[in-house]
């Protein structure tokens, strides 16, 4: 059976291969947010977001979930891949709201969300995890209710801020 590490690097080799294209602007952004896995987290990492046109827009991250599990701190990865869609045309305002479906996993869970992001910049998710075989984090199982809270902030925004 291949490992999770190796999984998710094809699954991230896959992904990136098919959304990198001459016609894409790529943005950076910094991401930090709570998350809620059985135990409260805090999180902090970055994400690229891909995008064409602002009806369909894709973002991959990485982040490290930090919280304390049975009262000891622990850390995890976390690596995520988010679609964005919003088809809505002839609005004023050019789309303040996407809907989001994606998908997030860690060394312990794996799990699936859909939710809504206010500018593609603060998003709330909601999803299940499915735990990866008998992984536990301290001694507690990642499985159930999955619920994401995040801010995630252009570094062009903070660039432009400090000059």
């Amino acid at each position: 059976m291949m490992n999770f590490r190796t999984v998710v690097a094809a699954m991230s080799l896959f992904l990136l291969s098919t959304l990198v294209k001459a016609q894409y602007t790529m943005h950076k952004m910094i991401s930090v947010g709570y998350t809620y896995q059985k135990q409260s987290f805090g999180e902090i990492g970055g994400k690229l977001l891909f995008l064409k046109n602002d009806d369909v827009i894709y973002r991959v991250g990485g982040s490290a979930m930090m919280g304390s599990v049975d009262s000891k701190f622990a850390i995890m990865p976390k690596l995520q891949a988010d679609v964005l869609l919003n088809f809505e045309k002839n609005v004023d305002f050019y789309h303040s709201y996407y809907f989001l479906a994606g998908v997030e996993g860690t060394n312990k869970y794996i799990a699936p969300k859909i939710g809504v992001t206010l500018f593609g910049m603060l998003d709330l998710t909601g999803g299940y995890a499915f735990p990866i075989g008998d992984t536990r984090l301290n001694g507690k199982e990642m499985k159930g209710l999955n619920i994401n809270f995040t801010l995630n902030v252009p570094t062009v925004f903070i660039h432009d801020m400090f000059k």
